[in-house]
């Protein structure tokens, strides 16, 4: 667990840290959207500012550098595999953490745009970003590894997160889409 928090903590903090920001943020773009005449300002505002706040710290943790060889892992379900003889802490951390990765955007973007509200869109974008992730950390050379499993549990916590939201996506706006 030390190693996680030397690893981590300063993510945790900045992250802790922004959720202070995220409400005066909301207000300005939501007062802001209001005087531009948006049907739906505060939805749009909190959806945008969510979206933000809940994946950038994950994003960051992500690409954090932890030092060893890293790689590519190809092959669906090797990680999660290998993390059948793991302690049930560390298997709790890698697949929660990875499902929460894009929790925020698959839970709020079908919110910010009608367009978005399907679990398919949801997955579709999801998966695209992970993908985009995955790469940025063989790029980078961050020693991690870049794995079809980890893309696999991000776009899983996106949809899982969507239809936990689908009451609230923006079908329901009669505006049909909320504009920028």
């Amino acid at each position: 667990m030390a190693q996680t928090w030397e690893l981590w903590g300063k993510v945790v903090i900045a992250g802790t840290f922004t959720l202070f920001l995220a409400i005066p943020a909301i207000m300005f773009l939501a007062r802001r959207r209001a005087r531009a005449g948006h049907p739906a300002p505060s939805r749009s505002a909190i959806a945008d500012v969510g979206i933000v706040v809940g994946t950038a710290p994950w994003i960051w943790m992500t690409l954090t550098p932890v030092g060893g060889p890293g790689g590519v892992r190809l092959v669906p379900f090797t990680d999660l595999a290998d993390l059948a003889s793991a302690p049930w802490q560390a298997v709790f951390v890698q697949v929660g953490g990875n499902l929460l990765v894009f929790a925020a955007l698959g839970a709020l973007l079908p919110v910010r745009a009608a367009a978005m509200a399907s679990t398919a869109r949801v997955a579709a974008v999801a998966a695209a970003f992970s993908v985009l992730v995955e790469v940025l950390q063989l790029m980078l050379k961050s020693g991690r590894f870049s794995s079809v499993d980890d893309v696999l549990l991000n776009t899983a916590g996106a949809v899982i997160s969507a239809a936990v939201t689908r009451r609230w996506w923006a079908t329901r706006d009669p505006a049909g889409t909320v504009p920028r």
